[in-house]
């Protein structure tokens, strides 16, 4: 077996030097101080800048609150449908990055790896997208009759301009007799995708726990398993030895989820 030699610290540190100097000067500044070269030997505290906000226009490892909301909590609830609200990059950036497996047939019980998108143009902008949200959550009710709801995950130009999601998704709601979950998740909300998990779960608060179980009969040992989003099947496992454990899992969040078991969250015991 070869193995290939760890590269001299000057020739890594020139070679940062090299990609830096494709930036201008300001960004490249900023950049500086998200690269350095490996030191086994030097300081042993960590040198990269960390949680800090990520510069809009420059592509990074991390996600945004969008990514956060909608690739995590509820992209992969399976049985409603998520719409990425305004241009098609960030939805098509998205789209099935993650392995969020769940069972059932595409378009019938299963719709998480789907990718819905308005699609902003500049007159949206300029306009207003309210309309066309309306429009697509009723060509989605009509393509998909079978789906339990719908899920609005803003992206950035539906905060600056101040579209009223809220208010489209209370019409759409009583319209289409079926749940529409706004979420104000615009990716520059926080300083990474972590704020967008939160204000995705303030939204199954506000919209949906609580609104399920009226015919569900409880038993001492029902539980939740919350905070898997099974990435490869992981939350399969999990659930298997809960269940070989003699507990019953009665809502998965939010990998191979449903909305009727995250409205019924509130019956588990743990």
């Amino acid at each position: 077996m070869t193995t290939t030699p760890t590269p001299p610290r000057a020739e890594t540190e020139a070679m940062i030097a090299e990609v830096l100097s494709h930036y201008p000067a300001k960004a490249a500044k900023f950049r500086a101080k998200h690269l350095k070269a490996n030191d086994p030997e030097g300081s042993k505290e960590c040198e990269v800048k960390s949680n800090i906000k990520s510069r809009p226009g420059v592509m990074t490892i991390r996600g945004c609150a969008y990514a956060g909301s909608k690739g995590v909590v509820w992209g992969p609830v399976k049985d409603l449908v998520t719409i990425s609200h305004g241009p098609v990059g960030c939805g098509q950036y998205s789209w099935a990055t993650r392995r969020n497996y769940a069972r059932g047939p595409w378009g019938v019980t299963n719709f998480a790896a789907m990718q819905v998108t308005t699609d902003f143009q500049e007159k949206d902008i300029v306009f207003g997208g309210d309309p066309k949200l309306e429009k697509v959550c009723d060509e989605i009710n009509e393509l998909f009759p079978l789906a339990k709801g719908i899920s609005v995950q803003s992206e950035c130009p539906i905060g600056l301009i101040g579209d009223d999601i809220e208010a489209v998704a209370r019409t759409a709601t009583k319209k289409l007799e079926k749940p529409v979950i706004p979420v104000r998740c615009e990716g520059f909300r926080g300083v990474s995708q972590s704020l967008g998990h939160h204000i995705a779960n303030d939204a199954v608060r506000d919209h949906v726990l609580g609104t399920g179980g009226d015919t569900f009969k409880s038993t001492p040992y029902d539980v939740a398993l919350i905070g898997d989003y099974n990435i490869g099947g992981d939350a399969w496992a999990s659930r298997r030895i809960l269940e070989d454990m003699g507990l019953r899992v009665i809502a998965q969040w939010s990998g191979d989820g449903t909305l009727n078991e995250m409205a019924s969250t509130h019956l588990s015991k743990l």
